[in-house]
Order: structure tokens, then C-alpha cells, then sequence
């Protein structure tokens, strides 16, 4: 990629303005365990530091040397000279912490441990880990790795990797917690033209994390873009927090590794069965405003397009090309990515009609025939820019043999910086043929795809991306600070919980919702037939009749729920068949009572459920409930805390959220009530982390107005001598 280089890259170095940048950009770099062995990896890296144009003072460290490539050498670090701000170590781990101790004392704050063996190869590894990261807090260090492949920057020419390929300089910041995938991709973004501001791969993440990057590149002003590659999140909140600062002003695109189901744990809950591994980090990601892409390739299509920008107002997209079919994947491609292919404008249509050969289609596409040269394509994408129908063009190109792709690429240059306040995202089908296109689109800062898919899903992103921001900015208001007021309130205590279990059935976890005010069919617990006569006479019939035992979780599938009774001798009569039948089917079963409750008048049956998760915390989910609920999997999900902006796009996500919205004549439901109830269940497991599981279902929503009912909940807590609140 061709770029403007700021003019200080010829200066020399920036001063730090956090320690991080010390990774980046420091005034000196000691290589400590650096050898003259060209097949070691500490030559590569020294290598790399004398090879790119970095000016900073380089420094081997080596005992057994005088020089290497050129460098005196020094016996250790106490005996290099200022200036030194950051210390790269590769020597075996047991040796590495006593390597770290001397660069505390030398003043070094910044240290990168390319070295591996450490919690990677097991308990004594991780025994080390800690040890370094012990030493780097007591002297003040930032610590990158250990087992990493080091940073770069492609403007002040610093390369602490052993990779052979320097990526030019370009708009785009990439963190990997994989080192093996680095070199692999420098060379395949190299073919592809896409530049980099600054590099970092973090191996174990002892210290410094992902999310500490991302802080860190928020102020990078040669930093358009952040791409990650991730294994792991290693502190889930502070993610979020610090994500959701900084995707307003600068995309983040995560490529997740590790995305399937295997490994995660049996649980007993519909929402613990359905939140499995990746359902928290989507949570998250959406609402931090993170876009999360499938795969490495779009990783960097997309961020180079949204490095070049700029960002479309709207979701209207003219296509104007050579071919036929590669417009017509164009435009199923923006149909599925939710955007829109309008018709020109009156106006526009009649321009191109005077200006294109007679057979040229000018609806959307505009097809202007595989005769289309550089001035066509210049005229027609002015022309379109200019219609205020379209927030962005997407121009096509088959090379043919008497047209010019590099004129072509000129041309649509010139037409897109005549309005440079829409997207311009380019085809050039092609391989040997493109490649000096490409090179003049990125001097003109638009990308260029090689299929039209990927250009199509290239701009679907970028809306995507500019409408998520528009969202974010808005979503504070009245809704927002009735969860904040709720949020801070009072923290409500965990009452009538059993000391010697972990699954809590409907008896023992009604208390607890009664404790945040999430409101309830009234009930009573019977031992015996007479007492649920009386139970039921005093709550009003019909009633329903449910086994309380802590041997069983499923009522219904041990026949220990009977609906719809009418009177008192129905109630007698039920009590005991319900009795022998449970103990039949599962005699070992500790019989504790029968719940009688009021039976809920009909209404949308719903879900609602929290799951702790290990990395993020409370993950509520909600969704269509009752006995479909885990067939349908109709459920969207949320980190806590979120806002009721957030809330209600939880609920808007789902099929249930539009039904809950009023279908077909129906009375809308009292979506208001649902939102409470799903926030009241997020402060409750905000309060109290010993709770691992919620599962309210069926919640039974009413018209507007008419409130909601839990009829049904179960809970997971951890026991109380593990509690943190116990």
C-alpha cells in the first residue's frame, strides 16, 4: 500500500506518552540473549532491528560476544548505556526471570519475553509466569508475552519479531494472541496491499492484555482501525468498558478462534444449555460495538475499508459496471449484508442516457457494457456520487483487452475525490491484471476487491459499522438512567436459601424473586392433601398443583405438575395421585411438599435466564419461552450490566420481541414490564455472584399495562462456604 508518510517518521522517535508506547516506539532496545547464529531466533530479531529504517539505539546482550552484525555487545544489561527503554528477552524460561530482576534494576519499563516454557507446558511453566509477573509489578515494568512473537511499527521502523516480512506503513493496528498465525499473515496482507500502523502479538498474556492494547490504540493518530486475532478474554468487564469507549471513534474487528460448543459444561437450565461458549462473547462484542467477522480474510477486507472510509450515511448502493453477472452477485451480496439498491434519479437516469451507449441498462445496476472505458466510468460514478438517491458506489470491474484497468482505476480516483463524503468500494476481477489498479486505488485511499462479494460484504460493514455507532451515541436517555437508579440501589439480601444444596426448584428461589420485586402468581407450600385445600381455597381457583423435591429439577417429566383444578376436592384428589405417582416413577426421591399455585391466565409465554459466565460475568438471556423453548432457540443475549436501550434491543432481536410488538391485530404486550423484569434478574445477579444460574420460564407477558408473571423459575448458587456473599 502507497501512503503519505507523516513528515516526523524522518525525525526520529516520538516521546511516550503511556508506557505501552515504550513497545512501539522507544529511544532504545536492548536484545538480551541476542546471538550471532543466523538460525537462532534472537539473530532474526536483531536482524529486524537493523533492517527497517528503526533509529533508535540498538543493543546486543551477549557475554560471550564483543560485537553481532556490526553492534558492540554488552555482558548484561546493568552495563548499557542510556538511552533504553525497552528490553527484548530470549533466553530459555528458568533464566528469564533472573533476566527481568536486571532490567527492574537497570530502569528498563518495558519488556517483551519472546522466550516459551511457561504456563503453556504446565504447572512449573506457570510457576515462572507468575514469577515475572511478580518481578515486573515490583519494578514498575509493562511486560509483553512470555511465548510471543514481539511488536513492530511500520513508521518508526521498530521490529522486534523474527518475521521476515516489514508491512508498509498503513491505517491499520493488529493484536494476536496466536504468534504462529503472525507470519503468515504480514505475508498474505503484504500481496494484498494492506498497510500497518503497529503489530503486537501477546503469547500468555501474563500483563499486558488485549484490552490494554485497545486502550492504548484509541490515541494512536496513525491508527484508523484495531483488528484482533482472540483465544480468550481475559478480563471480560473491563473489556467491555473499555471497548464500548472507544468503537465510536475507532472500529474494532475481532476474528475469535475457539468458537464451538466443545468443552463446555453440563447444566441443568434451559438458559445454561443454551448459552454456550461463544453466546457471551457475541454479548459482548454487540454491545460494545465490536464487529466480530468469520474469518482472516474478511478480518482485513473489512478493516481496510473502513481505515479508508469514509462511513455511509445510509444503506443505498449504486453499482456501476462492465459485466452483467458479476453485478448481479454484487447486488445479492448487498441484499443479504441489509443494503439497498435504489434506482437513479430521474435526473441522473437522463444524464447517463445522453452520456452511454444506447444498449446500457440504467436502472441499478448501471451496466454500461464490456465497451466501458476510463472517461465512462469517471462520468457515471460522478454522476451517481452526486444523486442524492445513493450513500455510496460500488464500481465493477472485467478487464477487457482494449480498456485500461489502470485508467479505469485513475478515473474512478478523480470521481471520488470530487465528493469525498461518500464510500467509493471497488471490483476489479482479475489477478496479474489488477495489481497496478490496486496500487493507484490505495493512492487514492479506496479499496479495491477481487470478487464482488467481498466488496459488497466490504461495504455492508461499514454500514453496519456506521449505524452501530449512530445507535451508541443516542442510547443515552430516560430509560438508561432508570436502570442506572435500580443499579444502584440497595443491595437486596438472598433469603430462605436452603445451606445444603446447589439446584434450587420453584419453592425455594420464589422468595428470591420476590426480593427484587419481579412479580409472581400467588402460592403456598402443602404437606399434606387437606393443607393444599385450604392453600388453594385462600389464593382463589383454578389452581395448580407442583412437586417440590430436591431430587428432581424437571417436574413434568416426573408427572409432577397437574393444571386447571377447579375446586377443593379436585385439589384433594390430585395431591395424592400426584404423590404416587412421582414416587412411583423415581422412589428414591425426597418429597419435601406440593407447591399450589394460582393458575397464570394466558397470555405470551416468554423466558428469561442469567448464566455466569467465567469471562464476563451475568449473561441474561431472553426469548420465546414454555415448552418450545429449547427446540426454537428464538433467544438473544446481554452482559450485564447494559442500559434499557440495550434491553430493549435484547428483546427486539427476537421473534418473541415482535410478537410482544403487536401481530396481525393483536394489542401490543407490556414490553415495558418484560424490560424490568430483565434488568431486576441482571441486578440480582450483579448483587450476588454465588447465584450461577436463572432460569425464569415461562414469564407470561400481558397486554400493555397489565404487568408480567413468572410462573415458573429455577436457580443454580454456588454453596455457601464457596460464595463470595455467603
Amino acid at each position: 500500500m502507497t501512503v503519505n508518510t507523516p513528515s516526523d517518521h524522518a525525525s526520529g522517535l516520538t516521546l511516550h506518552a503511556s508506557p505501552l508506547d515504550a513497545f512501539f516506539t522507544p529511544t532504545g532496545v536492548a536484545v538480551i540473549g541476542a546471538s550471532a547464529n543466523p538460525n537462532k531466533l534472537s539473530y532474526g530479531i536483531l536482524r529486524n532491528l537493523t533492517s527497517f529504517g528503526y533509529r533508535g539505539a540498538v543493543y546486543p546482550v551477549n557475554p560471550g560476544r564483543d560485537k553481532i552484525l556490526g553492534l558492540p555487545c554488552y555482558p548484561t544489561i546493568t552495563a548499557v548505556p542510556d538511552p533504553l527503554d525497552l528490553a527484548v528477552i530470549v533466553v530459555p524460561a528458568p533464566v528469564c526471570p533472573a533476566a527481568l530482576h536486571e532490567c527492574g534494576v537497570r530502569g528498563v519499563k518495558a519488556a517483551i519475553v519472546i522466550s516459551g516454557g511457561f504456563r503453556e507446558v504446565g504447572p512449573a511453566g506457570l510457576a515462572l509466569e507468575e514469577e515475572l509477573l511478580e518481578i515486573a509489578r515490583a519494578h514498575g515494568m509493562r511486560l509483553i508475552g512470555p511465548n510471543c512473537v514481539g511488536t513492530l511499527d511500520a513508521y518508526s521502523g521498530l521490529d522486534t519479531t523474527f518475521i521476515r516480512t516489514m508491512p508498509e506503513p498503513g491505517d491499520i493496528a493488529f493484536i494476536s494472541q496466536s504468534g504462529a498465525i503472525c507470519g503468515g499473515i504480514l505475508e498474505w496482507t503484504a500481496g494484498k496491499g494492506v498497510g500497518f500502523s503497529r503489530f503486537a502479538t501477546l503469547g500468555n498474556s501474563a500483563d499486558v492484555t488485549e484490552t490494554d492494547l485497545i486502550e492504548a490504540l484509541a490515541d494512536d493518530p496513525r491508527t484508523k482501525v484495531i483488528v484482533a486475532y482472540l483465544e480468550a478474554i481475559k478480563d471480560g468487564p473491563r473489556f467491555i468498558e473499555v471497548a464500548s469507549r472507544v468503537t465510536p471513534h475507532k472500529p474494532i474487528l475481532v476474528i475469535k478462534a475457539g468458537t464451538t460448543e466443545a468443552g463446555t459444561r453440563a447444566v441443568s437450565s434451559h438458559t445454561g444449555s443454551l448459552a454456550g461458549a461463544m453466546a457471551a462473547y457475541n454479548a459482548a462484542f454487540k454491545q460494545s460495538g465490536v464487529l466480530r467477522v468469520d474469518d482472516v480474510e474478511e478480518l482485513f477486507n473489512f478493516a481496510l475499508a473502513l481505515a479508508y472510509g469514509p462511513l455511509p450515511r445510509g444503506h443505498r448502493v449504486a453499482i456501476v459496471t462492465n459485466a452483467g453477472g458479476p453485478a448481479s452477485l454484487a447486488a445479492d451480496a448487498l441484499e443479504e449484508a441489509g443494503l439497498t439498491m435504489p434506482p437513479p434519479s430521474e435526473a441522473t437516469r437522463d444524464f447517463l442516457a445522453a452520456h452511454t451507449c444506447s444498449e446500457a441498462q440504467l436502472g441499478n445496476p448501471i451496466d454500461m457494457l464490456g465497451g466501458a472505458d476510463a472517461a465512462d466510468y469517471e462520468m457515471a460514478i460522478g454522476a451517481l456520487l452526486a444523486d442524492p438517491a445513493f450513500d455510496a458506489v460500488l464500481p465493477i470491474l472485467v478487464p477487457q483487452a482494449l480498456v485500461s484497468p489502470a485508467a479505469v482505476a485513475e478515473a474512478i480516483g478523480r470521481a471520488s475525490s470530487a465528493v469525498p463524503d461518500k464510500p467509493v468500494v471497488t471490483c476489479f476481477m482479475g489477478d496479474e491484471a489488477v495489481r497496478e489498479p490496486m496500487i493507484a486505488l490505495h493512492r487514492h485511499r479506496i479499496a479495491l476487491y477481487q470478487f464482488p462479494k467481498q466488496a459488497a460484504r466490504a461495504l455492508g460493514v461499514m454500514w453496519r459499522y456506521a449505524e452501530g455507532k449512530e445507535g451508541k451515541e443516542g442510547k443515552e436517555g430516560e430509560g438508561e438512567r432508570r436502570f442506572t437508579e435500580m443499579a444502584s440501589g440497595k443491595r437486596r439480601p438472598l433469603v430462605g436459601l436452603p445451606s445444603d444444596r446447589t439446584h434450587l426448584g420453584e419453592a425455594e428461589a420464589r422468595p428470591v424473586l420476590a426480593a427484587y420485586d419481579i412479580d409472581q402468581p400467588a402460592a403456598g407450600l402443602a404437606r399434606t392433601a387437606a393443607e393444599a385445600g385450604q392453600i388453594a381455597e385462600k389464593i382463589g381457583f383454578p389452581v395448580a398443583l407442583k412437586i417440590v423435591s430436591p431430587d428432581i429439577f424437571h417436574k413434568s417429566e416426573m408427572g409432577g405438575i397437574t393444571l386447571k383444578l377447579g375446586s377443593v376436592d379436585q385439589v384433594h384428589a390430585a395431591f395424592e395421585e400426584m404423590l404416587a405417582r412421582v414416587q412411583k416413577r423415581q422412589p428414591e426421591a425426597r418429597i419435601e411438599g406440593v407447591l399450589v399455585t394460582q393458575m397464570a391466565p394466558p397470555g405470551h409465554e416468554l423466558i428469561v435466564g442469567m448464566r455466569r459466565d467465567p469471562q464476563f460475568g451475568p449473561l441474561l438471556m431472553f426469548g420465546l419461552g414454555g415448552i418450545y423453548v429449547e427446540l426454537l432457540k428464538d433467544v438473544a443475549f446481554r452482559v450485564a450490566p447494559f442500559s434499557r436501550a440495550e434491553t430493549l434491543a435484547m428483546i427486539g432481536e427476537t421473534h418473541a420481541g415482535k410478537l410482544l410488538g403487536g401481530l396481525r391485530g393483536q394489542p401490543p404486550a407490556d414490553i415495558d414490564a418484560v424490560a424490568e423484569v430483565i434488568e431486576r434478574v441482571a441486578r440480582l445477579a450483579l448483587d450476588h455472584p454465588q447465584v450461577q444460574e436463572i432460569d425464569i420460564n415461562p414469564l407470561i407477558a400481558y397486554e400493555t399495562g397489565q404487568g408480567v408473571l413468572a410462573v415458573d423459575v429455577r436457580m443454580v448458587v454456588n454453596p455457601p462456604e464457596n460464595a463470595a456473599d455467603a
